[in-house]
Formats: structure tokens, sequence, C-alpha cells
């Protein structure tokens, strides 16, 4: 047994103490280490640069800590009981680490818990204590960490199986607002920290409808006694983090619906989604999982191809639950479709990465964006919701019905996740060729493992689903349904780059390949100054582009670093990247079907 206790010693110095008794110690000497990263989020965090001191001792003496790399530490050799009691500054206000204030404590345990190398299947106990003073008097801890002892939302004592089990239940501290619903006979309970309005009860029933049709598409619920979703409500944020049987999200509190507040807002949409997303990693993530995501050491990176599949699988459903719910309806989930394939479609890295290799380089280039990203790597987020789309119809057609992309996941279940074996690379694809008899190779080396791009158009068409792609109108244009206005529109000149503003001035964020910005020579860091004589701004930047005459270049003024420079520049015509979606009216009965059988799941 490890016993853990872990305190809010200094909210307003955002410090927690961390005690772990090691009853028998590694008798040559035991090794500690810190997680450098953390299960669902694939880039190295190095958690341990948060503890600012550490130390160790016996009951009769001190004991010298040796420090072997950044993250692991090891004891002196001795045969009696250690405590090991260290400080862990936690300031990062995300769903991925640990954040303390006056206002709320939040963790997860790859942040704040020692790893006992040897002794991981060890039992382990946690000690979760409130901070000290009169202002805490009133908190309260969730979790989903089994209680041993510990009241319902209350400190105390919990228990895990195990190390893995142990960071894989993140703990909520403050004053919160709660509620609960029932999916499939399990407690399913809601907890929202920090300043809001929300609908409680409204969350609750739009939750449970989203929770059973993912428990529907899988015929069952994992093995775990509650679901817990974890909010955290703030001004502007966006983000969620899948664990065993709990979820920690961050969302604008403005997303959350208000009582007597009926329609469905765009943010309250948008937190659906991302609920039925975490959600649906219960099973594809969580369970269902690349083999080198079994037991990791998270020491180092673990390398897979197969993201795609486990985050863009799920980014396909999670959009397609909501409508499949009844949550929203069809026009609304095809303009969600169609801003998928509108991020898509913009970034040029999709015909120089496949989502294989963007799978594989996640640790060096999706989770480490910079300036030159939307030009050389493709989101295996977007992409791979994308290629789960078009698997679902290729399926679906091909096999006339009989299969579709639910069988399959129906399959990794069974013959993976609730046997707890791990996914090879390969397997996927096999599974789909074993189950229904179709030979998707083609498909796999050409859209998988490689950049080619995807027939859409032709996919939604055999469901009834019309496609278009056309210029965007503006910087702010995602895409959605049809607009019968826009065949009369006038092309529209672009510079080719993406902006953001700081202050009064207007940086170039993104200079796209290809462009007409890149082809004058400007580039990403750039501050535009002046377009033909014209001081430049985010509000008149369009304008400014689009009054240019087609084919005649502009005169750009930019500062790089402290100096002007001026270039000619000869805006083009904006790509047809835009996607517009549409249902089709007049389409015959098996169409019609399949159709019907897609968006309801039956």
């Amino acid at each position: 047994m490890i016993d853990y206790k872990i305190e809010p010693i200094s909210p307003e110095a955002h410090l927690f103490k961390v005690t772990v008794l090691i009853e028998r110690p590694d008798p040559k000497g035991q090794v500690v280490s810190l997680p450098a990263w953390i299960p669902g989020s694939y880039m190295i965090r190095d958690f341990a640069r948060n503890i600012v001191s550490i130390s160790a001792c016996t009951d009769e003496a001190e004991l010298q800590l040796q420090k072997l790399d950044k993250q692991t530490w090891q004891l002196p050799v001795t045969d009696k009981a250690v405590t090991i009691t260290y400080k862990v500054y936690a300031w990062d206000l995300s769903v991925r680490s640990a954040h303390l204030d006056i206002t709320h404590g939040f963790f997860n345990g790859t942040s704040v818990f020692l790893r006992i190398d040897g002794q991981e299947d060890q039992a382990c106990l946690v000690e979760i204590l409130p901070p000290v003073g009169d202002r805490y008097s009133s908190w309260r801890v969730a979790t989903t960490m089994t209680a041993c002892g510990a009241r319902p939302y209350a400190f105390g004592i919990y228990g895990a199986n195990n190390y893995e089990e142990l960071i894989d239940h993140p703990v909520e501290m403050g004053c919160f607002v709660d509620a609960s619903f029932e999916a499939a006979g399990i407690p399913h309970n809601i907890v929202i920290t920090g300043k809001h309005y929300a609908d409680m009860e409204r969350i609750c029933s739009d939750l449970q409808k989203i929770c059973e049709q993912h428990i529907r598409l899988f015929g069952e619920l994992p093995d775990m006694a509650s679901y817990l979703f974890l909010v955290m409500a703030v001004g502007d944020g966006y983000g969620g983090l899948e664990h065993r049987s709990s979820t920690a999200l961050i969302c604008k509190r403005d997303d959350l619906p208000h009582k007597h507040q009926k329609k469905m807002s765009d943010g309250y949409r948008q937190f659906l989604g991302l609920c039925s997303h975490e959600y649906f990693h219960l099973w594809n993530v969580k369970r269902i999982k690349p083999k080198v995501f079994v037991k990791p050491t998270l020491k180092s990176e673990a390398y897979t191809t197969l993201l795609w599949a486990f985050e863009g699988i799920t980014s396909y459903y999670d959009d397609l639950a909501l409508v499949r719910s009844g949550s929203i309806d069809v026009e609304s989930y095809l303009t969600l479709l169609a801003k998928v394939i509108t991020r898509v479609q913009k970034g040029a890295g999709r015909l120089h990465q496949s989502v294989s290799d963007s799978s594989f380089d996640a640790w060096i280039k999706f989770y480490k964006q910079d300036e030159n990203s939307p030009n050389a790597i493709v989101s295996y987020y977007t992409k791979g919701a994308l290629i789960a789309l078009s698997l679902d119809h290729i399926i679906r057609e091909r096999s006339e019905g009989q299969y579709s992309l639910d069988d399959i996941m129906r399959v990794l279940w069974m013959q993976y996740g609730a046997k707890e074996v791990g996914v090879c690379e390969g397997d996927i694809e096999r599974v789909i060729q074993e189950h229904t008899g179709l030979d998707l190779s083609d498909f796999f080396n050409q859209s998988v493992r490689g950049c080619n791009d995807l027939d859409i158009e032709t996919y939604l068409d055999s469901v009834g689903v019309g496609y278009k792609l056309r210029q965007s109108r503006g910087a702010s244009d995602s895409g959605g349904l049809k607009d019968t206005d826009a065949d009369a529109e006038l092309p529209r000149l672009v510079l080719g780059v993406a902006t953001r503003s700081d202050g009064k001035e207007l940086v170039l964020s993104n200079v796209f390949d290809g462009g007409a910005a890149q082809v004058a020579g400007l580039s990403a860091g750039d501050t535009l100054i002046a377009i033909d004589g014209l001081r430049v701004s985010e509000a008149n930047l369009d304008g400014l582009v689009t009054n240019a005459i087609n084919g005649t270049p502009v005169k750009v003024h930019a500062f790089r670093r402290d100096e002007i420079m001026e270039f000619d520049v000869t805006p083009l015509p904006a790509n047809a990247d835009t996607c517009e979606l549409w249902i089709k009216e007049d389409v015959d009965e098996a169409t019609l079907a399949r159709r019907t059988a897609w968006l309801t799941g039956l």
C-alpha cells in the first residue's frame, strides 16, 4: 500500500503540499518519478518543473535524495519506511495540469503524485485535505476516485487499485454547483465551478440523451460505478480531457444555457459537442487504445500512427451523436460538418502530411504549432473525422446497408476495449475487412497513409446531401448551409494571410503557401501599416484588398522587426475552400433510407 496525502497549504501562493509514505522501499535504493506527459494530451509537459521543493526522511533521519534526471529521484538504501514531502506550484488553468487559488483547486494525478518505481501495481490511499481558514469552510471535493470513508463531495480518504488508476481521476475542490442524472442505470454527475448562470436541469436533460446515444452505439457502458463531468466555467476558454470515469472540461460561462433560454446557441451546441467527444472517449481511447498506450511509463513519448482513428473517429461521432440523440436538428448538424470540412480545406498542410504521420509527429508538431503549421501539418482530429465519415459511407454503400462504421466500433470494443487488448498498427483496417469483407487498402493508402483529398462530395451524395466548395466571404466565414445568393457574388481577392490584432497594430500570424503575400515576400510576424497609402486595420483590411483591381499590384508597407519595408502585392482570387451543405429533397428511396439510417443510427 502506498499512502499519499495532498493539502492545498497556500491557495494564495498556489501551492499544494504532497506527502508520500513508502512502507517498503526498494532495498537497492528506491527510485521515484513524476510523469512527463498526461494520457490524452500528446506533448511532453515536464510536470516535475512545478516541484518547488522536495525532501525525504525516515522516523530516524533525514535522507539525501539524488536527482537522476529532470523528473526522477533516487533514495539512499534503507530498510525503514520512507516519507517524501514536496510542494507543487499549481497555476495552470487548464484540463491537463493543476491549478489552485482562493476560488478553487484542481489537479490531475500526473501533476502531483510521484510514481514509486517497481511498486506501480500497489494499491494507493489518498487523503485529500481542505485548506486552512474560514474562507474555505464551504469547499467540497468532486472526483470519481473510490471513497474510502469519505462522504460524497467531502474531503477525506480515497483509494485506487494502482498508480495507473490513481492518476486517472482528476479532483476538483471548491464551491461548485452539482446535478445528476442516470444513463444505463449508472449515476452521471455534473459539477460546475466558477461564476455562471447555467440551467442545470436543461444541461442534465441534454447530456442524458447524448450519453444514452453513445451507450446504444456500443451496446453497453464500461464497468464503472458512476461518471462525472467536471466543468470549469471561465470568461474565455475551451478544452477537455478524458479519464476512465470522468472528464475535465473548461468552457466559456456564456456557452452554458441560462434558465428560460430555449434557443440552442452556437456556444451551447459547442459545449454539448465537447461533452459528447469526451464521453465517447470512455470507449475509444480509454479502453480501445493503441498498444503503446497500454500501461505507458509516461517518462517519454509513446509513438503511434493511429491518433487519426482515436481522436478523428471520436470527432466524427461527437457531433453525429447530437443529431442522433435529437439534441440538434439535421440542419445544425450539417452546419457543423461543413465547418469541419472548411477547416480541413483551408489548410495546405493536408497536401504535405498524412494523418498517419500527423499522429506519429503529434509530440513535436500538432501540439507545438507555429506560424508555418497551416502550410505543413494536417489535424488528425479534423481530417480524421472526415476519414471516419468517408469510411462510414463507403462501408454503408458497398455493403448495401448491411454494415456501417457503427458496427466496426462495436467489434473494436468487444475484441479490444472490453478485453483490454491494445490495438496494433493495421488492426483497424484488418477488422473492417474481416467483418465486412471489404478490401479498403486503396483508401487507407491514399487517404490515411497518403495525402489525397477525400471525395466527400461523392460520399455525401450517397445519402442525399449536397456539397459545394466556394470562396470565403471573409476571415470569419467558416461555411455552413447553402446560401442561394452565393452564386451572384463577384470573385473575392485576398492576400493569403491570417492576421491578429496586436493593440492598434495588425500582425501577420500566418502567410499561406502560394498566396499573394508569400509571393511578394511578406512573412509571418510582419506588422501591416498601409495599403496603397491608407492605414490598414483589422476592420478595413478586407475592403482595401477587395477594392483592388484584379491583376494589379497594391503597395503594402509593413514593419519587419524595426525596419519599414515596401512590397508590391498582387491580390489573388480566394481559393474555393469554404464548404456548403444541404439536404437534397428529390432522392430515391434507397438514398433516403441510407440517409435516415446514418442520421438516426438505427
